[in-house]
Order: structure tokens, then sequence, then C-alpha cells
């Protein structure tokens, strides 16, 4: 059992009484002092594993996920409120600070998806694409350059501050389309799309995320991909973590843990038809690969694709 005695746990402890201690989390220098602290402690590789913490830490992960959440929320409604402004907002995304690890991110996002399926996506949705859906902008500019993307967020100010972004672009303007909704409303429409991805703050505790995955499940087409982002060792005190186990319905494919200033694991799966899923006693259960196996892969931006472990589905599924 992890508790308060080990260093980075103490750090992280400390960190969290200072932040939550704060009156607002709107962007100023107490408030990205504390969270670049924050990063910083939790971004080296560390073997600690957030299930094995102790029942009051883990109380304290969850209430720091979620500052962690409001406060990325006002990070992009500063931003995305700063690019409105201009004549053309896609011209000046580098004033974001993190702007460099969406590139890699988005980067990394691509490559795994074209490993993974033989034609690129004609339309794809982001849950969770909020007021600044640089995933979606980085992608479409970049990487999918036909493809439609329909970005979902449950808050409409979110939708038309992203809306205003992208307004003014001659051809983002025509691929990019926002929606006001809950996914967890969405049903039928779930089938046009290719690819999901899904935030990482969608559903930011287990219970939530998984109801999430359970919805997307029954309602995604078969052999759609489902691309999901998690978080590894100390990382996993920012996000919340995605389990194979979490998957039902869906054939894990590959977990990508990036070792950069990229946070977020990259977790990606396929939409398996309801004749193929494991049992009538567990008509929603991860499905194995035929070799039982799925790739663990540390991303390295020098070698996108250096596999370092195996990991067997049947041992993380017991």
């Amino acid at each position: 059992m992890v508790c308060e005695k080990d260093p980075l746990v103490e750090k992280v402890c400390e960190l969290y009484e200072q932040i939550s201690s704060l009156e607002s989390l709107k962007p100023c220098k107490d408030v990205n002092m504390l969270f670049t602290q924050l990063v910083v402690t939790c971004m080296p590789p560390s073997p600690i594993d957030v299930t094995k913490l102790c029942k009051s830490i883990q109380d304290i992960r969850c209430k720091l996920i979620r500052l962690c959440g409001e406060a990325e929320g006002h990070l992009e409604s500063h931003f995305s409120t700063i690019l409105g402004s201009y004549d053309n907002p896609l011209h000046h995304l580098n004033i974001f600070p993190y702007y460099s690890n969406y590139l890699k991110l988005s980067q990394l996002e691509f490559n795994i998806l074209t490993k993974h399926c033989s034609n690129l996506p004609t339309k794809v949705a982001f849950v969770g694409s909020g007021p600044l859906p640089l995933t979606s902008i980085v992608l479409a500019s970049f990487h999918l350059t036909t493809t439609s993307f329909h970005n979902y967020d449950i808050d409409p100010s979110a939708n038309s501050m992203a809306l205003e972004l992208v307004s003014s672009d001659p051809d983002l303007s025509q691929r990019m389309f926002f929606h006001t909704s809950d996914i967890m409303d969405i049903t039928n429409d779930l089938k046009d799309y290719d690819v999901v991805f899904l935030a990482a703050l969608v559903g930011m505790d287990k219970e939530t995320k998984v109801r999430v995955i359970d919805h997307v499940a029954e309602y995604m087409a078969p052999g759609a991909l489902l691309m999901l982002r998690s978080a590894h060792g100390a990382r996993a005190f920012l996000y919340p973590v995605v389990d194979p186990c979490d998957l039902r319905g869906f054939e894990v494919l590959s977990i990508f843990h990036p070792t950069d200033e990229v946070i977020n694991s990259v977790v990606i799966a396929r939409k398996i038809p309801i004749t193929k899923q494991c049992s009538v006693e567990y008509p929603l259960a991860p499905t194995k690969l035929p070799n039982k196996c799925f790739d663990i892969e540390m991303f390295n931006p020098l070698n996108h694709v250096n596999l370092l472990e195996e990991l067997d589905i049947e041992e993380q599924l017991s």
C-alpha cells in the first residue's frame, strides 16, 4: 500500500493542499506556478501504481483530477478568447503554452490510428472538445486533411468559442462541426463515425468513464475505432486511468505511454460485432486478440513504434 511516506506522494499531497486553497483556478501567477510544479512532479517515469494507494490518497487523487480539469477548462477558455480576437485565429495557435504538446500528441495519435486502419477515416467524432479543440484542429489541418470532425461538448459557451476559432478558415469551417450535447444522449448518430475520440476528462471518475465507454460501445458501428486518453505512473494524479477491462465490447489493440512532455497515454480499441463478443453471460467483455496479447508501447519522439513489452490480456483482466 502506497501512502504519505512516499516522497512523490508527499509532494503531490503538498501541492494538492496549496491548489485546493486557491480562491480561483483561472490563469494567474500562483495558479500557473502550482500546476507547473504538479506537472513537473508527476511527469518523470514512475513505478507507482495508483490502484495501490491507500484510501486517503485515493480521495486526494480524485479531487486533484477534478481540480486539474477545472483549471484546464479555465486555461482553454482564456486562450480561446484571446485567439478569437484575431482575424485569423488559427494563425496564432502557438500563443497557447502547450501547443507543441498537442502537435506531438496529435502526431502520436495519427501514427497509432494509421497503424490499425487500412483507410483514413472520412468522419470522426471528438467527445469533450472544449473551447479550444486543438486535437481536432491539428489533426484536421496536418493529418486528416479531408476528414470531417464532429465535436461534442455539453457546454454551449465552449462550442461557441470553438466555432469562432475556425469560422474564418475556408477549409476547416466546412469540415468542423460542433454539437452541444451530452454524449450519453447521442445514440444512432454514433454509428456514422469511423473513429470516436474520447477526451481524457470525459468521465473524471471511474464509474462515469465506464458508463460513457459502455454507451459508445452500444451504438458505435462494428469495426469502428475508439481512441481514448489515459495516464500511466504518477501522471495518473493528473488524469483518469483507462484499464483494458473497462473497454467492454471492444478489442483492445494497443496502449501507448509517452515518456516525454506529452502527459496522456493513448489507448486504441476496435468495436466488435455483438456475435463475436466473449460470452452470453458477459456480452460486453473486452475481447482478446488472436495471440492473446496487445501492445504496450512507450512513445519516443524519434521512434513512434518502439515496442517494449507485451501484456497478456487474460492476466490484465484477471
